[in-house]
């Protein structure tokens, strides 16, 4: 029997040895989970789920929502070891209701015979269809299972009503680059990890924080992976008396990059690369070569730079380099914005990409700068003078008394739609602000544009000609 326990042993620890490095490093108490401050602190509901083991109600359902690597599965691993449940996992990727079921029974027969809980942590839950998903609240309900589920999706969407509201829904934050460097640091000395048989310089360490792209298991991964190329590649002996033969080997940026086959962006997102690249992209898209622009975004993608960032850049040439040329640019790129800030990494590239591509090819055109800018430089000279007389707000007591309103003629009344009306200040009677340019769209609203100047000006005043805005 004794030798049996070896045997044992001796096969989980050479399990725990092969196995991938982020499945080493699984913290295995809440003291050791990375980032979620906001769920871990003192008398948070998970806070209380864990410290409190059996002694308190453990929620039938918990709903772990977000990214990929913030630690989802970590937590329902912490959860049944703190609580001393029996852990069973599943994806909705490669499961389904036989599987849940086959868990369930299993669960059953434990708890009857034994009296021993199980958790059941059912990964990407929002794969599972209605049905199936509906299949889950007999043994939610009845307490046969705790069921602990993560998803990538918006819960509110993606899961039914009834599991919803049976759930603790616990929302977790993307990992940040400090979370991210405090992970790898760990990674490095602990003895689960790399035993300190690695050094990581500073180069590596950036380059890695932007693969990671604020998803633990990939830092892990790619660190694994250049730590092996690190240990395998020859190196000369350093300080006596330092870790491993030849003292820890340095994980290069150039071992790094053959590790993991992508070339480290010389891109500083606080100093002068920023700004640089980040005109270039803009200046590529205002002269139309898509290409430029697209490598570009690239190159601001790869080096981690926050894609708000890039979104509201678009956002602005939108209106500044393509204007009324293309009024269909200021949609998409607004709609990229608001894409990119609930699809997150690396799915938002490719919507801003679209984007890119779009803008780079639409016609240009910067009359509303330039109109803006007239018009804002009047006003600064002092060219204001009041509101006309019959354009001014005629709703309130006495204001007729006053000649509010008196002569104003509704355009909807005049056959065109547009009355023969003045409507700018006598300061500026008669000042031009927008110069249309003939590219792209702009030159149809150029045509309307000069047709209701001439019906303001007050010629054509009996003409019964609708003057089209549509375009």
């Amino acid at each position: 029997m004794e030798q049996l326990d070896l045997f044992e042993e001796a096969g989980t620890e050479q399990a725990r040895t092969s196995a991938p490095l982020a499945v080493r490093m699984r913290p295995r108490s809440l003291d050791e989970i990375v980032g979620q401050k906001h769920l871990l602190r003192s008398g948070s509901p998970l806070w209380r789920l864990v410290q409190a083991g059996d002694g308190v109600t453990v929620p039938s359902s918990i709903l772990l929502w977000g990214p990929p690597g913030t630690g989802k599965t970590t937590l329902a691993y912490v959860l049944a070891n703190a609580t001393e449940r029996t852990f069973a996992e599943l994806s909705a990727i490669n499961a389904g209701v036989k599987e849940v079921r086959a868990v369930v029974e299993r669960a059953k027969r434990e708890l009857g015979m034994y009296g021993r809980e199980t958790l059941l942590f059912l990964d990407e839950i929002h794969r599972f269809s209605k049905a199936q998903q509906d299949s889950l609240l007999p043994a939610v309900e009845n307490r046969w299972v705790t069921l602990v589920a993560a998803t990538t999706e918006n819960p509110h969407f993606s899961i039914i009503s009834p599991l919803l509201s049976r759930s603790l829904l616990l929302t977790l934050q993307p990992l940040t680059d400090d979370d991210i460097r405090e992970v790898v640091h760990r990674a490095v000395a602990d003895e689960r990890g790399l035993a300190g048989k690695v050094s990581l310089p500073e180069d590596s360490e950036t380059h890695l924080l932007r693969i990671a792209g604020g998803d633990a298991r990939r830092a892990l991964t790619a660190l694994e992976a250049g730590a092996a190329g690190a240990l395998a590649a020859p190196r000369k002996a350093t300080k006596p008396g330092t870790p491993g033969a030849d003292g820890p080997a340095p994980l290069t940026l150039d071992i790094l990059e053959q590790a993991v086959d992508r070339a480290a962006v010389r891109y500083d997102r606080d100093g002068d690369q920023h700004y640089d690249v980040a005109s270039a992209f803009i200046k590529s898209v205002r002269g139309s070569d898509a290409d430029a622009a697209l490598h570009y975004l690239a190159r601001m993608v790869e080096a981690g730079e926050d894609p708000r960032f890039i979104a509201r850049r678009l956002v602005i040439s939108a209106s500044e380099d393509i204007g009324m040329a293309d009024p269909s640019s200021l949609q998409i790129a607004v709609a990229a914005m608001q894409a990119v800030s609930f699809i997150g990494w690396p799915e938002a590239q490719i919507t801003l990409a679209h984007a890119v591509i779009h803008l780079a090819l639409a016609p240009k055109s910067n009359s509303a700068v330039k109109a803006i800018g007239a018009a804002m430089e009047d006003v600064r000279k002092g060219l204001a003078g009041p509101v006309p007389p019959h354009l001014r707000d005629a709703h309130y007591s006495g204001a007729q008394t006053l000649g509010h309103g008196q002569g104003y003629v509704y355009a909807h009344d005049v056959p065109g739609g547009v009355a023969a009306q003045q409507y700018a200040p006598d300061a500026v009677q008669g000042r031009q602000y927008y110069h249309p340019t003939r590219h792209g769209a702009e030159a149809r609203y150029s045509d309307v544009y000069d047709r209701v100047k001439t019906l303001l000006g007050g010629e054509g005043r009996e003409t019964s000609g609708e003057v089209s805005h549509k375009d």
